[in-house]
């Protein structure tokens, strides 16, 4: 990722956007001193890698003096670089904007896994909805994101239509709201941006589920438990969720992934101060530090999920043990 974010950046548009970005800077006639001190504060002076190859002369060693070894050093140091707009470490961007993508992901994969169990569950004890509950979901998947929180704006934050919801932003900075307040105020305007991503993942949560119980109702410790006079209801509950669950965790894990790519799109639609908005504005700026910190962020959030399923095949079944 590092080296084909660099070896894309186009220096003299970094540069320009740097120097327009900073009025303080733009008006100096040291232009081209500027330019070379720029250069060298973001390491962009240096050669990219270990080696690289030159038509007049070859193959030409560089040693540790490359952009992608000093790099590295930061990164032991725990250290992202610089933001090239902010002139800010990529870490504190980071955390500033984690302060409002996460309680927006975590909150829609709650809400997406609690909506899933006890929507399959449903469907499972009335045969006779099932099928038309099961198409809807299926046209709901069809749906994009960008399309369905669109939809939801014209429909929930439209003046012309029903204003229960704020269309974009977390409010009016100059309200004056108690500490009591604040998330009860922040709920209300991630109400939007949390019901496009339940929307968006619950159809695959549900049909997984549905299917994994339909496979465990036709066992025969279901039968027998039926037999025994317990009621559809019960036997799902008590007997086939578990089960069930095995089949559906790796999806339940995949889930977090897939709502942190979907905070990009929901966020910069809703205006959203958070890690989507600061991805398009670096994507649109070349600000490569900060989506190299980003994409980092994802591959490490990829990672945590894939213990976690760990964990929960564990839970649900302790016959499963990781091997030694």
């Amino acid at each position: 990722m590092f080296l084909a974010t660099r070896a894309a950046t186009d220096k003299a548009t970094l540069i320009q956007s740097t120097l327009e970005g900073n009025t303080r800077l733009s008006g100096l006639p040291e232009q081209l001193a500027l330019t070379q001190q720029l250069l060298h504060r973001y390491n962009l002076d240096r050669p990219l890698f270990y080696f690289s190859w030159q038509s007049a002369s070859g193959w030409q060693w560089h040693g540790s003096h490359n952009q992608y070894h000093q790099w590295l050093l930061h990164l032991a140091h725990g250290s992202l670089g610089y933001s090239y707009q902010e002139d800010a470490p990529v870490t504190d961007l980071i955390s500033r904007a984690l302060r409002y993508t996460l309680p927006l992901t975590l909150l829609a994969a709650g809400l997406s896994i609690l909506l899933a169990v006890q929507l399959a569950l449903w469907i499972s004890c009335r045969p006779a909805v099932r099928s038309a509950v099961l198409a809807l979901l299926h046209a709901l998947q069809s749906i994009p994101l960008f399309l369905l929180a669109v939809c939801l704006l014209l429909l929930l934050a439209n003046p012309d239509a029903v204003a229960w919801f704020p269309a974009f932003g977390l409010g009016d900075a100059e309200t004056e709201i108690t500490w009591l307040q604040q998330p009860g105020y922040l709920l209300y305007h991630l109400t939007l941006p949390v019901l496009s991503l339940v929307l968006v993942s619950l159809p695959a949560l549900t049909i997984q589920l549905d299917g994994a119980l339909q496979q465990e109702l036709s066992q025969a410790y279901i039968i027998t438990a039926r037999a025994k006079g317990a009621s559809l209801l019960r036997a799902v509950r008590r007997h086939a969720l578990r089960n069930a669950l095995l089949p559906s965790i790796t999806l339940l894990t995949e889930l977090l992934p897939s709502l942190v790519a979907g905070s990009v799109v929901v966020e910069v639609l809703f205006a959203l101060p958070g890690m989507g908005r600061l991805l398009a504005e670096a994507a649109a700026t070349q600000d490569y530090p900060v989506l190299v910190g980003a994409a980092g962020l994802t591959a490490l959030v990829r990672l945590l999920a894939q213990a976690l399923a760990d964990v929960l095949y564990q839970a649900a079944d302790p016959r499963i043990r990781l091997s030694q």
